[in-house]
């Protein structure tokens, strides 16, 4: 009797909790990381932002003001998976005549001005200018030595000034 009961506990300490709960082969494997899971269809990978027109927004702020009884309000929010902050912004910027501010805005990098693109643009010229510069008094020293070389007397010029 002692050594049915030793070989059941054994058999129980080397059982995990998938078989101990009636899982199959393939509920194990999932509990144990073998088999990755199959992704939601419903839920993108990406979230996407929305954006909300002028006219509904102006739409929703007209049907959130016309709800007088309790809760009212709360459906609407609901209904039109908004937050109440969403509204409260809204409302705000009704209140300010901030009819732009009610406009999607466009997110990220704003573009460059006429003065700044003029500034880089003259940057960048300014650096060629250098570099051809650099060019050419390299030119210019290997001619001074190849004249030396050849016995060559060169007129004599004033020096390029540096900055």
């Amino acid at each position: 009797m002692m050594k049915g009961m030793d070989q059941a506990r054994k058999k129980e300490e080397n059982v995990g909790p998938a078989e101990r709960s009636g899982a199959g082969p393939k509920d194990k494997d999932k509990l144990r990381g073998l088999v990755s899971p199959v992704p939601d269809s419903e839920v993108s990978e990406h979230p996407v932002r929305r954006r909300f027109t002028t006219e509904y927004k102006m739409r929703i702020l007209e049907e959130a003001d016309a709800c007088r009884e309790t809760g009212g309000t709360g459906a609407l929010l609901r209904r039109e998976g908004l937050y109440s902050s969403s509204l409260a912004t809204w409302r705000r910027q009704r209140q300010e005549g901030t009819l732009a501010g009610l406009s999607p805005k466009r997110r990220g990098r704003k573009g460059d001005d006429e003065a700044a693109r003029e500034n880089k643009r003259l940057r960048r010229e300014n650096e060629r200018l250098r570099r051809q510069l650099e060019q050419a008094k390299t030119v210019i020293e290997v001619q001074k030595k190849l004249s030396d070389v050849l016995g060559i007397v060169l007129p004599q010029t004033d020096p390029i000034e540096e900055d």
